[in-house]
């Protein structure tokens, strides 16, 4: 599994012109699910996303998630993350995995952020021409990567 997580002060999210999901100040996270990620990792994400530190505080240091904040999540379905540069110039998508189960625990990683640490989780809308505005904030982005 992988994800890339991005502090933003606010991100809008469409499908054919039409608003679908919007944030204030929080999240945007791309996620991938890879073939044969354990489905166990989804509790690992869901922790780390939660709580990782990554907003200022007010001595401006990192030391506040997305928790202490208040903050959202925005969070999107990125098969693309799991793109295989190594072989000429095209990405090869041969790792991600399969769409149903892809969307299955993209889904249940949402649910267990909102259920668990009570951060409300927005959505892309699975395998969709989806158009992101984000505002970043920092910027602060970081790369999460767990087998």
């Amino acid at each position: 599994m992988k994800a890339v997580i991005q502090v933003v002060n606010n991100a809008t999210l469409k499908v054919e012109n039409k608003l679908i999901s919007k944030i204030g100040q929080g999240l945007v996270v791309y996620f991938c699910v890879e073939q044969d990620d354990n489905e166990n990792l989804l509790d690992y994400f869901a922790k780390k996303i939660a709580n990782m530190r990554i907003f200022v505080d007010e001595n401006g240091k990192m030391n506040k998630s997305v928790i202490d904040v208040g903050g959202e999540i925005l969070l999107v379905s990125q098969f693309t993350l799991a793109g295989d540069t190594e072989k000429g110039n095209r990405p090869s998508f041969v790792l991600a995995e399969r769409p149903e189960r892809a969307n299955a625990l993209y889904l249940k990683l949402g649910k267990l952020i909102k259920d668990l640490y009570s951060v409300p989780v927005s959505f892309g809308v699975f395998g969709a021409d989806m158009k992101i505005t984000q505002e970043n904030n920092g910027p602060v982005t970081i790369i999460m990567e767990k087998k």
